[in-house]
């Protein structure tokens, strides 16, 4: 596993030098929309609601919206003025009962490793947790963000679980139908009770199991089986981000996006590019040609300006010529038509 904080435990005059892991990790199925007909992956964007224009992430600014729905930006000054209370030590406060702290108190939990000098002084403080039967409330700032925790020992490591703050905790009163809940008669909690032994054990999370996790897997698994498998189309977004897999054939779009850019026309490419698509075996002709292909980029030049200037001479002074021969050319055509004809 990867550390995500080093820093130290402190507790009286003892410092523990500790690394931070994560103790948990999501195995929430995720799903991707596409468009149905061909599997193409649906993207969104950035835009206002002001005016429905798309904005780069550069001008995204952070805000503040106030109870009363108005909105203030905060710049990055801002955030950079406001106190920072970020810290590598996690402070104990006092050691306190395992039940005076509701379990909807606890957010995320996080391993605890001692450093190779700290293992003596961790040793104790675990041993101090597990024998008192009691947490230990600290203040730790994960990410950037001070909060309450407690430590606490799980098998051979020490735990730390960060907290919600008491504000974060929704009122219970706030919900609607609990004044209609009536006492129950103590027959009826007699009977509760007796079901409860009835059903009494230990907990083993090891036998609950996420059906439902399993159930898509054997689903995927038995469609790409079967040949369900969808190939979206690559869009051109994707072509210039991933992996250039035909060189040759990425060069080419690159020359014709190039010439649509300048108004030419795109029908025209070079011989030896995509010369393997024949199947003509000239790949190494394409690659070689290319060391070529500077030396008689000259040549061609030159030769394509004469032919230019040759054209130009022939058609300002010749077009006369050419009118007067025309005619000619054309009696002479429909006179030997009309042998053959005869």
């Amino acid at each position: 596993m990867r550390a995500i904080w080093k820093g130290a435990v402190s507790f009286g005059l003892v410092n523990v030098p500790v690394r931070l892991y994560s103790a948990t990790e999501n195995h929430d199925l995720s799903f991707h929309q596409v468009r149905a007909s061909d599997g193409s992956r649906i993207r969104y964007k950035r835009v206002a609601q002001a005016d429905g224009e798309e904005v780069a992430y550069k001008e995204i600014a952070k805000a503040y919206e106030t109870e009363d729905g108005r909105t203030v930006v905060l710049t990055d000054e801002d955030l950079a003025s406001l106190p920072n209370r970020s810290s590598k030590e996690i402070t104990v406060e006092r050691f306190v009962p395992i039940d005076q702290i509701d379990p909807i108190l606890y957010d995320r939990a996080y391993y605890i490793e001692p450093d190779a000098m700290g293992a003596k002084a961790y040793g104790l403080l675990r041993e101090a947790l597990r024998e008192s039967e009691r947490v230990a409330v600290v203040t730790v700032s994960v990410r950037s963000r001070m909060t309450m925790a407690v430590l606490r020992v799980m098998e051979d490591a020490i735990v730390l679980q960060t907290l919600l703050w008491p504000d974060e905790i929704r009122d219970a009163s706030r919900l609607d139908h609990l004044d209609e809940v009536s006492d129950p008669k103590k027959n009826e909690i007699a009977m509760a009770r007796m079901l409860v032994e009835s059903m009494a054990g230990d907990f083993e999370p090891e036998g609950h199991v996420d059906d439902y996790k399993q159930a898509v897997e054997a689903l995927v698994q038995s469609k790409i089986e079967g040949g369900e498998v969808t190939e979206p189309p690559e869009s051109e977004e994707d072509g210039e981000s991933g992996e250039v897999v035909d060189l040759l054939a990425a060069l080419q779009r690159s020359v014709e996006r190039a010439r649509a850019g300048r108004g030419e026309t795109t029908e025209e490419t070079p011989d030896d590019v995509g010369a393997d698509a024949d199947g003509d075996g000239s790949g190494d002709r394409a690659s070689s040609g290319s060391s070529r292909s500077a030396g008689a980029k000259g040549t061609a030049a030159k030769r394509t300006a004469t032919k230019r200037t040759a054209a130009k001479t022939d058609a300002s002074t010749g077009s006369k010529a050419a009118a007067k021969k025309t005619p000619a050319k054309a009696a002479d055509k429909r006179t030997s038509t009309r042998k053959k004809a005869g």
